[in-house]
């Protein structure tokens, strides 16, 4: 983290100082004071669940060089005299606009990303081709809110030349709120799928949140969308808009496509024009084609060589349960339990096709955020399972009956309410060479399942 200064803190968020400490270079933000360390800043969040306020003290006995507050829970003489304490109208504001503060400080190009999936698979794809050229940072994990977000930005610094932040929402203004701090200087929407139709009731209202992404862009901003998907087909912008796709009418499009058990390869049409160097990138499924063309475009945008770019795809570090494929002894796992929508159910299904071995099983849970369409959006799952001709379709969770209605085979479907009883079937169920697939929303946890039949293969090693 680059020196701030105290008085810099105190205009960037408006706040009122209560105790002065020493002035010191800080080490990094921190929100959690059980991994607070010293000559950080302490920023006092309230949670549902919790009131950070309680323990800015103890942040302050553990060293923390500032404490930002919006409510004084202590006496005075309880904080470490060398600590200084900040009070503010509110500190989830506060961390935003600190974190707006810092990013401008350090004159960095800024990518932020955003759709309905694909997001952090996009995110690691820019950050691989980007490193090719440039000093890249990327978000860890999925920080991607109004939390998560900021904290990436505090673990900036001057060293890098670009910053890829993945920007996540549920609700209107959100990603406003997010390019209001990070000011992307090119943005990416991946797609428009069902992900938080709950919420936001249409489509049509997903896209119009999700190009809140523009909304802070200079005259020199650059919107890379996937036209592939339908609503980005025909949208306009009145800055920079660049197209790619495979199907579609595009600035890059994908041509020559090969969806390979462990990579995909490409070639890339540029306005027309076959471009001689190939494409080679070790993901999985024709749905990483698309949002690797996102990756080419904005390397292009970047001024960099076909031949870099190529290179850069080399570099892909992916995100952990984001189908992680493991061959074990017996069967292989395909893990890819981080989150669920239907389009990336059905991008999951044809890895789980195009992955070698003898029955293709799928361990589908419950899909989150889709009001209404909670039920048909399941069904529909079901449906193209069955259209895949997946041998067997193991459910848990809400929707296993229109799991069950849209693949209508009873014999080659079975529905369990919990991971204990699934896991156990499947133990006795699952043979040499199978290939098994699993995938729900976060909330369910579904790690669980894939460590309990990773457990199953060891088991099986053991035996042998």
């Amino acid at each position: 983290m680059e020196y701030i200064t105290t008085n810099e803190i105190l205009e960037a968020i408006h706040g009122e100082l209560v105790l002065q400490g020493e002035e010191t270079k800080h080490n990094n933000v921190c929100i959690d004071t059980r991994i607070i360390k010293e000559r950080d800043i302490f920023i006092a969040i309230k949670g549902e669940n919790f009131n950070a306020n309680d323990y800015a003290a103890e942040a302050s006995k553990k060293g923390a060089s500032i404490c930002i507050i919006d409510e004084m829970k202590f006496e005075k003489t309880e904080f470490n005299k060398k600590t200084t304490v900040i009070k503010v109208a509110d500190t989830k504001k506060a961390l935003l606009m600190l974190a707006k503060f810092y990013i401008n400080k350090l004159n960095i190009k800024v990518i932020g990303i955003t759709g309905s999936t694909g997001k952090t698979s996009t995110k690691d794809l820019i950050a691989a081709v980007l490193s090719a050229k440039f000093k890249v940072f990327k978000t860890l994990g999925n920080f991607n809110n109004e939390i998560g977000l900021p904290m990436m930005i505090f673990k900036l610094d001057k060293s890098y030349d670009v910053a890829v932040l993945e920007m996540g929402m549920s609700h209107f203004n959100e990603i406003h709120n997010l390019c209001e701090v990070a000011n992307p200087d090119i943005a990416i929407i991946t797609n428009i799928g069902m992900s938080h139709i709950e919420n936001l009731k249409t489509r049509e209202n997903i896209l119009k949140a999700k190009m809140e992404i523009t909304d802070f862009f200079s005259g020199d901003g650059v919107l890379i969308v996937n036209s592939d998907n339908d609503l980005l087909q025909d949208i306009t912008s009145k800055y920079e808009l660049v197209k790619t796709g495979i199907d579609s009418l595009a600035d890059y499009t994908a041509c020559n496509l090969k969806v390979l058990e462990n990579k995909i390869t490409f070639n890339i049409m540029d306005n027309g024009n076959l471009i001689e160097t190939g494409m080679e990138v070790n993901i999985p499924g024709r749905h990483n084609i698309l949002n690797s063309m996102l990756a080419v475009a904005c390397g292009r945008v970047m001024d960099m060589s076909y031949k870099e770019i190529a290179l850069g795809f080399k570099k892909l570090e992916v995100t952990s349960m984001r189908l992680n494929i493991t061959k074990g002894k017996k069967f292989t796992i395909i893990n890819d339990c981080y989150n669920a929508s239907p389009d990336s159910m059905i991008a999951a299904i044809d890895v789980l096709c195009d992955t070698h071995g003898k029955a293709k099983i799928a361990v589908f849970g419950t899909m989150k955020e889709l009001g209404d369409s909670a039920y048909d959006g399941h069904k529909q799952v079901g449906e193209y399972a069955k259209s895949k001709r997946i041998d067997l379709l193991i459910t848990i969770g809400e929707f296993n009956d229109a799991y069950k209605e849209g693949f209508n085979d009873i014999d080659k479907c079975r529905s369990f309410e919990t991971y204990n009883e699934a896991v156990s079937f499947l133990e006795k169920s699952l043979k040499k060479d199978d290939v098994v697939l699993v995938k729900a929303s976060r909330y369910m946890k579904f790690e669980g399942v894939v460590k309990e039949l990773e457990n199953i293969n060891d088991k099986e090693v053991i035996k042998k």
